[in-house]
């Protein structure tokens, strides 16, 4: 790997202004550093930047949106003990901003992109599962379907990690370097898929997708639909005339639906793709694997007998 590019991927990370302190935190002596993340993507980032030279932590448990997930006092006590504490920025797991963090532990991995996040209208309250009623707040949040943003975030993680663990800058820059040529490859190829879709309709099951609709150029409408829930009566109908005037014929959606929400929509003509937004740990897989599935869902919606096959790196 050529010291150049290895600088070039440095250069461009950026880190809250009250981290200047992480610079002089040295590995612990009794054991590897522990990283704390919000979310599973910066999970998935840190533990391929680390390797087993630290311990990353995600403890939101299956099943819930890490976004609106409340953490237990214990939780909270073992976030404020750790080295790092990765945040995904774009108001984010909004028990954050509740709870004091040290703040030289906290690295904002949207810092970068600060400027240039999508405000959105504040929706209903409504439920997801387990996490409780919510409303969807005034900024967009899965920023990292946007891959470029994503990228910008290992970079972040990346040099956070290197002032963490001096000694494992090389091995850091290494993998990072790495990492980022895979979500290149992810999102030139999504980048072909979705031309095939400028200009035309789609629907979301949920107001999730808003990064990769800007990104990809896509023209959707967000319903508020659970893969689990049935539809009201009132939401079918409203359904309906939404695509009076956005004659959709593809909605995506954040996992598997009801088979009767399915075979529903397939009478109306809209076809169902599953394109996981990945906010928790996937049951299979992990967060490259996912995204492939996502490109390759999405090609075999728009072109059945093709299948995406994502150039690894």
């Amino acid at each position: 790997m050529r010291r150049s590019r290895l600088a070039t991927l440095g250069g461009v990370a950026v880190i809250l202004a009250a981290c200047g302190k992480a610079a002089e935190v040295l590995e612990a002596s009794n054991g590897a550093p522990e990283i704390y993340t919000v979310n599973y993507p910066l999970a998935f980032f840190a533990e391929t930047l680390a390797g087993n030279r630290a311990t990353i932590r995600f403890p939101a448990p299956a099943g819930v949106d890490p976004a609106h997930w409340q953490p237990s006092v214990d939780t909270v006590l073992a976030y404020q003990r750790a080295d790092l504490i990765l945040l995904n920025g774009a108001d984010y797991a909004r028990w954050v901003r509740q709870t004091s963090l040290p703040l030289q532990s906290l690295v904002d991995t949207g810092a970068a992109y600060s400027n240039d996040l999508i405000h959105q209208n504040v929706g209903p309250a409504h439920s997801h599962g387990q996490d409780g009623a919510h409303s969807q707040g005034d900024l967009a949040f899965t920023t990292w379907l946007d891959l470029t943003l994503a990228q910008q975030q290992v970079a972040a993680i990346a040099a956070a990690m290197q002032s963490l663990m001096p000694a494992h800058r090389d091995t850091i820059a290494q993998r990072a370097a790495l990492l980022h040529a895979d979500l290149v490859a992810i999102d030139h190829a999504l980048s072909r898929v979705t031309r095939q879709l400028h200009g035309v309709p789609i629907l979301y099951s949920h107001p999730v997708y808003q990064y990769l609709e800007r990104r990809y150029g896509l023209t959707g409408r967000a319903m508020h639909w659970e893969p689990d829930v049935m539809p009201e009566p009132d939401q079918w109908q409203l359904l309906a005339d939404v695509v009076t005037d956005h004659p959709a014929r593809l909605m995506l959606w954040e996992g598997e639906p009801l088979p009767e929400i399915r075979e529903r929509l397939n009478g109306m003509g809209i076809k169902v793709v599953v394109y996981r937004a990945m906010g928790n740990r996937p049951a299979q897989g992990d967060f490259s694997s996912s995204m492939r599935a996502n490109v390759d869902a999405l090609a075999q919606a728009l072109l059945p007998n093709a299948s995406m096959r994502v150039a690894q790196p």
